[in-house]
Parts: C-alpha cells; sequence; structure tokens
C-alpha cells in the first residue's frame, strides 16, 4: 500500500448525496445503472454505477450515499459521470454501497 500525506486525502471532495433517480443503462457493457444524485449545494449530479447485484433501481431512491466530488467527469457508457458513487466488493466482487446510519444533509463533506 502507498502512503499518502494527510493533505492528499484533504484534496479528494468526498460528500454525501442522496439519489433521486435511478435507470438502467441500456448502453452498458456490464448491468449498471445511471443515478442523479443530489448533492446540496454542488447541485444535482450523474453517476454511472455497476450496482445491480445487490441493488433494485426502485430500492436506491432516497438512498444516502457518499462521493467523490472532485474527479474529471468521465463518458461511461454513452453516460457523462460526473461524480463516483463509493463501494466495496463484497467477497464475489459485487459493490455494496458505502452509507450512513444516520441521515446527513445533502453535500456534507467526509471529516
Amino acid at each position: 500500500m502507498q502512503e499518502i500525506q494527510w493533505e492528499d486525502f484533504q484534496r479528494i471532495e468526498l460528500r454525501v448525496g442522496t439519489i433521486i433517480s435511478a435507470q438502467p443503462n441500456s448502453k452498458a457493457l456490464k448491468p449498471a445503472f445511471v443515478l442523479q444524485v443530489d448533492l446540496g449545494e454542488l447541485g444535482i449530479k450523474t453517476s454511472s454505477a455497476q450496482i445491480t447485484a445487490h441493488y433494485q433501481a426502485d430500492q436506491l431512491i432516497g438512498r444516502q450515499v457518499l462521493c467523490v466530488c472532485n474527479f474529471a467527469a468521465k463518458r461511461v457508457a454513452g453516460v457523462r459521470s460526473e461524480v463516483l458513487v463509493t463501494g466495496v466488493y463484497d467477497d464475489q466482487q459485487r459493490v455494496v454501497l458505502a452509507g450512513f446510519d444516520r441521515p446527513l444533509a445533502n453535500g456534507a463533506r467526509l471529516a
């Protein structure tokens, strides 16, 4: 594992957002959703996420997630993905979303 400095970590904008829309991405080679995430003062951002193994689109609405907000936008399967929704791979390499045990303000930054 490569060690980083505290200043490196502080440069990453990790913020809380609420998923307000989730639709299947028909252009994706691997099953994925196109998400609209409300990030408060940062606005509503789009993300393409391969999270279909554990989640149905309707189950995602209202769920709070942790997003990396300061990556450059990237085109993913026809979608301009503006934020990265974070998660961890389980033992079968399926993504489990990072989340919170209490409601938080959209746009709150990871401390």
